[in-house]
């Protein structure tokens, strides 16, 4: 399978965000990866989609939307809008996943679900011939630079037995030193944020991840 990166620009220095877009193009990346938090889901708060447009006009990327908002249905039409490729929901915040990833698809974005990591895989083994990607989340989200839960490698094992030729992102704590045992679990999109954007050269650092998944 393609093996992507997608940086999260969460991480990155947002009065040099043009700057660090081109830098994960040129060093290889395959996706920007957005973190959409609204201070109600997760304990944070970062930005919506009129920051998610700016980025669509800096870079060629496709743009990697992952919605950790409440009520996502009433959102996921803004950051088509924006310009979004591939919009992850959390199986955790609606009562109408099917419902809710057909809306997606309608509006002519790729769709995805996202779990947390205490969340089992049971809970969406019925969309995932609806779903363009499964995004399993090795730390709890809300914030950057956290480490990565060692069970979620197994959820990703068990995941990717289940649909071999399925997209799996693994978000969260995702750095040099276990990017391949992410890899060997099963995942093929690797969203990695400090581990990048948390460097003197994001450009070099990016590449460096490039080439060990496809090495």
């Amino acid at each position: 399978m393609k093996q992507i990166i997608a940086p999260s620009v969460l991480n990155a220095n947002f009065l040099e965000l043009g700057n660090g877009l081109k830098a994960i193009e040129n060093g290889g990346a395959g996706l920007v990866h957005l973190d959409i938090m609204d201070g109600n889901f997760v304990p944070n708060i970062s930005f919506g989609p009129g920051i998610s447009a700016c980025v669509k006009k800096g870079t060629n990327l496709p743009l990697d939307c992952h919605l950790m908002i409440a009520n996502p249905e009433n959102y996921v039409a803004e950051f088509a809008k924006a310009g979004a490729h591939l919009i992850s929901v959390h199986a955790e915040t609606t009562n109408h996943l099917d419902r809710l990833l057909h809306q997606i698809q309608e509006l002519g974005v790729k769709p995805a679900v996202a779990i947390n990591p205490a969340t089992p895989l049971a809970n969406i083994k019925h969309v995932l011939d609806i779903v363009d990607m499964v995004l399993v989340m090795s730390v709890n989200p809300g914030f950057g630079g956290q480490s990565l839960i060692p069970y979620c490698l197994d959820k990703i094992r068990e995941l990717r037995q289940m649909k071999p030729e399925l997209d799996i992102q693994i978000d969260g704590g995702v750095k040099l030193d276990n990017i391949l045992a992410c890899k060997e679990a099963g995942a093929n999109v690797f969203v990695v944020g400090s581990a990048i954007f948390g460097k003197p050269n994001p450009e070099e650092v990016c590449r460096e991840f490039v080439k060990l998944v496809n090495g």
